[in-house]
């Protein structure tokens, strides 16, 4: 569930913030893998999800880009195929009935060469279905985590270090139909999504998917960037004790109506 060059710690995602692929259970039912389709999870992570798939009777591979993950999930589901390859580059031989994808392509910044690859291997009439970070997606969280750094002196995040890719329903639209994948369904909706740890829950968040606006700072001063996150953040998202992250995704399913890439 990652672009190449994230690092992640495999063990916080299956614990603090296994709703990740909790919540993209949801989106299986979309899927409806049947037995006996060949199916490709873009983004696997550490394999949960592949293996819901796999328990559908599907021959399902798994992609990552992250070493890491790929490794884990090799671990815990020795029966399934995983990949290491980026969702931007990848091809296969063979084609697929399906592309399935949860919490992957908002890390994805080269967004059309992604779906590039997605549309070229899926064969004709193939559907692919995922669920990702839509436009808006953890504006409050970031925001706050931004105005820390500008109030102590730190530089902005911004281009090419802005590590995610955040898409409306009319930008992505185009962009897959540009492809030869007809839209049948697409959604953008707030997810506001409860963090466990109590109150360490947004500072384990920030850890495990912001770590971008976090490493360049001296390790002594990452700590006083995160705490007047907290602060900035604490009125709205911290509510009865848990931390809540603003989260909005884009569900989108499309079926591959020509052919070639």
């Amino acid at each position: 569930m990652s672009e190449a060059g994230q690092r992640w710690d495999t063990s916080l995602y299956d614990s603090a913030h296994s709703y990740v692929w909790r919540y993209g259970e949801g989106i299986l039912g979309i899927l409806e893998a049947q037995p006996g389709e060949r199916i490709l999870d873009l983004g696997a992570g550490t394999g949960h999800l592949t293996a819901r798939i796999a328990e559908a009777g599907a021959s399902v591979i798994g992609l990552d880009a992250s070493a890491d993950m790929v490794s884990q999930a090799r671990e815990l589901y020795p029966q399934i195929e995983f990949i290491h390859a980026d969702a931007s580059d990848f091809r296969f031989n063979e084609p697929f009935d399906a592309v399935f994808s949860n919490a992957t392509l908002h890390w994805v910044k080269s967004a059309e060469e992604a779906v590039i690859s997605i549309a070229a291997s899926l064969k004709r009439g193939g559907r692919f279905v995922a669920e990702f970070g839509g436009r808006g997606n953890c504006k409050g969280v970031i925001g706050s985590l931004q105005a820390a750094r500008d109030a102590l002196g730190f530089e902005l995040i911004v281009g090419e270090a802005y590590p995610w890719f955040f898409p409306g329903i009319a930008q992505y639209s185009a962009l897959l139909e540009r492809h030869g994948l007809e839209v049948t369904m697409m959604q953008l909706f707030d997810r506001p999504t409860p963090q466990d740890e109590g109150e360490n829950g947004l500072r384990l968040w920030y850890q495990m998917f912001a770590s971008n606006f976090l490493s360049d700072l001296p390790e002594d001063k990452r700590e006083a960037v995160v705490a007047e996150a907290e602060r900035r953040a604490r009125e709205k998202q911290f509510i009865n004790g848990t931390w809540y992250v603003d989260y909005r995704r884009l569900r989108v399913v499309a079926k591959k109506v020509v052919s070639g890439g």
